[in-house]
Order: structure tokens, then C-alpha cells, then sequence
């Protein structure tokens, strides 16, 4: 092999394993606004919900004893009767 074959193929070695090095990478995906709202958005509280939770607080519910009370509260308010007897525990 002469000279300037050798050159010819180091050089076209050279840009084959070089044409990697300079490709574009894909862009990150911007963020669209339906996503970023829908993420941590607060659910609405039902009156129910709400005066159970006032009720709650009046007897000075805390842990599993306030969410026992809560979930009968709501099961009856939406059952269309009167709330839990404040006598319950």
C-alpha cells in the first residue's frame, strides 16, 4: 500500500467513527400544562364531608378515631338520616 491509500483510508476511518460524535441528541419533552395541573390538584370536599369534619373537631377527634367517626358521619349524611349520635365513641 502506498502512502497517500493509507492516508485516504485513516482519513474516511476517521470521519465513519466521527459521525457520532457530532449527532444531535432529541430534545427533552416540554412539559404541557395539563400535566402539571392535573399533578397535586385538590379534590372538592362535599358539605357532608365538611359538617363531619366540623363535628369532628367539636369533640376533638384525632387519628383513627376521627376517621372511624368521619366515615360513619358521611355514610349516614348521605343515606339522607341525621348524623352519629355525639354520644358515640
Amino acid at each position: 500500500m502506498t502512502f497517500t491509500t493509507r492516508l485516504a483510508v485513516v482519513a474516511l476511518a476517521s470521519l465513519l467513527a466521527s459521525g457520532t460524535a457530532f449527532a444531535q441528541t432529541a430534545a427533552p419533552a416540554a412539559k404541557t400544562e395539563a400535566a402539571t395541573t392535573d399533578k397535586k390538584a385538590p379534590k372538592e370536599r362535599s358539605a357532608e364531608s365538611l359538617e363531619c369534619s366540623k363535628q369532628a373537631d367539636a369533640k376533638g377527634l384525632h387519628g383513627k378515631e376521627r376517621k372511624k367517626f368521619r366515615s360513619e358521619c358521611i355514610k349516614t349524611a348521605k343515606a339522607g338520616t341525621a348524623a352519629p349520635a355525639a354520644e358515640k365513641k
